[in-house]
């Protein structure tokens, strides 16, 4: 290994050293490394105003429980400097000794034993902690849920919550720890309990405010009283491999866990998470974080805590509202467990995310030249990756970023209504052979919340494998696009190579490549879409000026798929059309659609009929993780 002297001669890298087992009172030298992340980066920036090499921070094998989020900002130093950059990556990163790293923000729960009310379970005593996920043994446990079987048709809405016949509610332990789970169609929220009274003849279901007031707002009025489930409450059945967090006693929370076959609670590793954020990357206006990157590492066991608090989760994609001071609703996006705002020229290279409770990864707020590339992101709560003009945010310059070779799939574990990839608004980004299967809804959108014109442009979404999206929630699609996208067919959007599939989980509405709302200037060239409810399609909106529009569908194989409850247009697609008697929430015709040179596969057998056709089976050969990534499926 180089010495820093003679690294800073321009020889190699400038080398520091983490290991479990090394001391912060050590130099970080391979021989004699740091103990903690903190502590490798505080001789960082002791180091990057002069640096003549990358400085490249090797983390030994082992799980580095964070006591706090590793938090990077521009001000304290912790850029690359002189065109170099600071690497924190696993010991022989990209090589066949790479070890495995772990960066947790988890807290191992010990001193379980048999609890004396609920028959199965143990218990630990945790203090004041408080959770909304759980690890055991390398597995997400469930909370404990009853489902609405024999109490949804007796439930009154009101303006507090419910009144209904039924005693059942009465005999639900802990109600302030409840939560009611909504579902409807593309939305899924969450609301608490505040309290349940009543008598013999009528039952009163308290719900959290200001959380009931938004939910009501958002969902309509009556909408609540199709409830899809409760959560949280040791009452409920349990199932092996369920918890419940005790509150009732403040600071003295008691943890309940109920084991699967074969686990022994003196034995298993139960892990908590405690932090919110693991990594943070900070710049501020003309001063962004950059030159920064993470290769190799595994990020894990981070939580996020706003949907328990008494604003709840009234949600649609992944945005959940807050009262604004005009009384209205202000939405908020769920945050990256690691995030990066106003930074610059980062590199998020080989990495695993897992076991999060929000996003995986964010870059926001004037976020340019970044890449995320070769990650594998599973488990988590929300979506995969999140960039761009973020809510409440309403403008932003996010230019250059790239995202490739990304295996995203089974997230959106408790926030259904999520996306994979989510790019909000930016400016020539590239979305390129990433693989996304297996998620509750959408699988790459591309588009922001609200209408923001002007600011997107330039960007390309090319040669990704999409399939098994909209698992639990409709109207969403394995490639979404709205707003919009440029000024013209040169500097608009181009959605190309794709190669999407196998998604009729709900048999209503879900569009393979959907161009919805007031979708504009894209091009969709040489895709496949087969198996969605509808290949392409969406809702044009004539309301507000909000027509989609300029959209152009070149050599595309397709199965030319249209729901059963909608009459086909004499073009390709499927269109929902306007509504007479609510013409504000209705459709509408497209406008300036052009078709040119598609082939429409067989309906019976499309899969068939597209490996039959050469050009077909072409674009689904080349579609998702190029060769060289594609060691990343095997991963565990």
């Amino acid at each position: 290994m180089p010495s820093s002297a003679s690294a800073r001669a321009g020889q190699g890298p400038e080398q520091l050293y983490v290991a479990p087992w090394g001391k912060d009172t050590w130099p970080g030298t391979v021989e004699r490394p740091f103990a903690t992340p903190a502590r490798a980066q505080k001789a960082v920036r002791a180091r990057t105003a002069r640096m003549a090499s990358d400085i490249v921070v090797s983390f030994r094998s082992g799980t580095y429980r964070l006591e706090a989020p590793l938090a990077l900002t521009e001000t304290a130093g912790d850029s690359g400097r002189n065109g170099h950059r600071v690497i924190y990556q696993a010991y022989g990163y990209g090589t066949s000794r790479q070890e495995k790293v772990t960066v947790s923000g988890g807290r191992q729960v010990t001193g379980w034993r048999p609890d004396e009310r609920l028959k199965g379970f143990w218990r630990a005593d945790v203090g004041g902690l408080d959770i909304r996920q759980l690890y055991v043994d390398d597995r997400r446990a469930s909370r404990l849920v009853r489902g609405n079987s024999g109490l949804a048709d007796k439930l009154k809405v009101t303006k507090t919550g419910y009144t209904t016949t039924s005693p059942i509610p009465r005999t639900w332990r802990n109600p302030a720890d409840i939560e009611f789970v909504y579902r409807y169609g593309y939305v899924e929220g969450r609301c608490g309990v505040a309290g349940i009274s009543g008598d013999a003849q009528r039952t009163t279901i308290t719900m959290d405010q200001p959380c009931w007031d938004m939910l009501r707002n958002l969902y309509g009025p009556e909408t609540p009283g199709e409830w899809f489930a409760v959560e949280n409450s040791p009452s409920f059945s349990s199932e092996p491999g369920s918890w419940y967090l005790d509150r009732s006693s403040p600071k003295r929370h008691v943890l309940l866990y109920r084991p699967r076959a074969g686990e022994d609670m003196r034995r298993v590793q139960v892990i908590a998470p405690v932090l919110q954020t693991l990594v943070s990357g900070t710049g501020r206006a003309g001063r962004p974080l950059h030159d920064v990157a993470f290769k190799g590492l595994t990020f894990a066991h981070a939580t996020w805590l706003a949907p328990s608090e008494p604003a709840g989760f009234a949600a649609a994609w992944s945005m959940y509202m807050r009262p604004a001071k005009n009384g209205d609703m202000t939405p908020l996006t769920v945050p990256g467990n690691v995030a990066f705002r106003t930074a610059e020229r980062i590199s998020v290279e080989g990495n695993r995310f897992v076991h999060l409770g929000a996003q995986a990864l964010e870059f926001s707020e004037n976020s340019s030249y970044n890449v995320v590339d070769g990650n594998v992101i599973t488990g988590t709560s929300d979506g995969g990756i999140l960039m761009g003009v973020v809510p409440p945010d309403m403008k932003g310059v996010n230019r250059g970023n790239r995202i490739s070779n990304n295996w995203i799939h089974g997230t959106g574990m408790d926030y259904r209504a999520s996306s994979a990839i989510w790019d909000t608004a930016t400016q020539q980004t590239t979305i390129a052979h990433n693989q996304v299967n297996d998620v509750p809804y959408i699988g790459i959108l591309s588009g922001p919340s609200e209408d923001l014109r002007g600011i997107m442009h330039g960007n390309r979404v090319l040669n990704n494998r999409v399939f098994r999206t909209n698992r639990l929630l409709a109207d969403g699609g394995g490639i979404y696009l709205r707003g919009e996208q440029g000024t013209s067919f040169a500097d608009g959007a181009v959605v190309s190579g794709n190669a999407v599939t196998e998604s009729k989980f709900n048999p209503e509405w879900n569009v393979g490549i959907y161009t919805d709302d007031s979708s504009r200037w894209m091009t969709v060239d040489r895709n496949v879409v087969y198996d969605y409810v509808a290949s392409i399609g969406g809702c044009s909106e004539e309301w507000g000026d909000r027509p989609v529009r300029n959209v152009r569908f070149r050599g595309n194989f397709w199965d030319d798929a249209v729901p059963g409850w909608l009459e086909r247009k004499e073009y390709p697609g499927a269109w929902p059309p306007a509504d007479e008697q609510n013409p504000e929430e209705g459709c509408g015709e497209p406008r300036e659609l052009q078709f040119a040179g598609n082939t429409k596969l067989s309906p019976a057998n499309p899969g068939q009929a597209c490996a039959d056709h050469p050009g077909c089976a072409a674009i689904v050969r080349k579609a998702g993780l190029l060769p060289s990534y594609r060691h990343l499926l095997e991963a565990p």
